[in-house]
């Protein structure tokens, strides 16, 4: 990882095949959770995408790069200077006419989506919902504001992202994310008990000796076929693992 680093990394950001998402301004960086989520979202003949708490924009623009041309995708992001980012990282890309980037708090844009969509008779909603989500329950705050946002629930629980995103998806839709394994199960289980269902399911491991340690979930209002798969990162040695490299090989340069 450390010489794809060296390569990809530049002042202020990172660079990918198809686009450079600059974070400098952003409270959360580019890592690996995102990309993961980005490049494994189903996102088969989805037309209708949102990205909650979209940061950079970087899953933004992975699903972007890997849907057609007529996929619409907006991104909702509280911070101002993270969606003013957003919105730079968009208008370089190959993709400025299909993001559009909201500097809105979460809970906000669902109201105006509904009353949008009353005022027109229409039922427009999401086919494809994702989020790489705050997860630590409010503790020791951060350096700033933005930051504790970013990682923390306090602005947006749990049990809300799940009433905000039922509220936004088609019924037929999917809703990905990616979380810490143990923090992963404990949402996994909430969302079962509000009535949601498992179809995709990744356990995430660094390396073979590591114990699990991410949790990427897809999850749906209709009952269906679980598909359970697990990822390793990397190889004993330290290397990235194939699966890995199959995974985001049309994003990472040299692979």
């Amino acid at each position: 990882m450390a010489s794809i680093q060296k390569t990809a990394f530049r002042r202020g950001g990172f660079t990918f095949k198809q686009f450079f998402v600059g974070h400098d301004k952003c409270a959360m960086k580019v890592g690996t959770d995102g990309v993961l989520l980005g490049a494994w979202a189903p996102v088969y003949n989805r037309k209708r995408c949102l990205d909650i708490g979209c940061g950079s924009g970087l899953i933004a623009l992975m699903i972007a790069q890997r849907t057609k041309a007529n996929t619409l995708i907006d991104a909702v992001e509280l911070d101002v200077l993270a969606a003013m980012q957003a919105v730079d990282n968009v208008q370089q890309s190959p993709w400025p006419s299909r993001i559009t980037v909201y500097q809105q708090d979460i809970y906000d844009f669902v109201q105006q989506n509904e009353q949008q969509n009353k005022l027109q008779r229409i039922s427009a909603q999401y086919d494809l919902i994702v989020s790489n989500p705050p997860y630590f329950e409010p503790a020791i705050a951060c350096r700033n504001e933005a930051r504790n946002q970013a990682r923390y629930t306090a602005s947006l629980t749990h049990q809300g992202l799940l009433a905000c995103v039922q509220k936004l998806m088609a019924p037929t839709g999917l809703f990905c994310l990616v979380l810490p394994y143990g923090i992963g199960e404990q949402f996994e289980k909430m969302a079962s008990d509000l009535g949601w269902f498992t179809h995709f399911r990744v356990n995430v491991r660094d390396r073979p000796d590591k114990p699990l340690h991410r949790l990427l979930l897809g999850l749906s209002l209709q009952e269906q076929d679980i598909q359970v798969s697990e990822l390793t990162l990397r190889s004993s040695d330290g290397t990235y693992s194939k699966q890995f490299r199959q995974l985001v090989t049309d994003f990472y340069l040299y692979y």
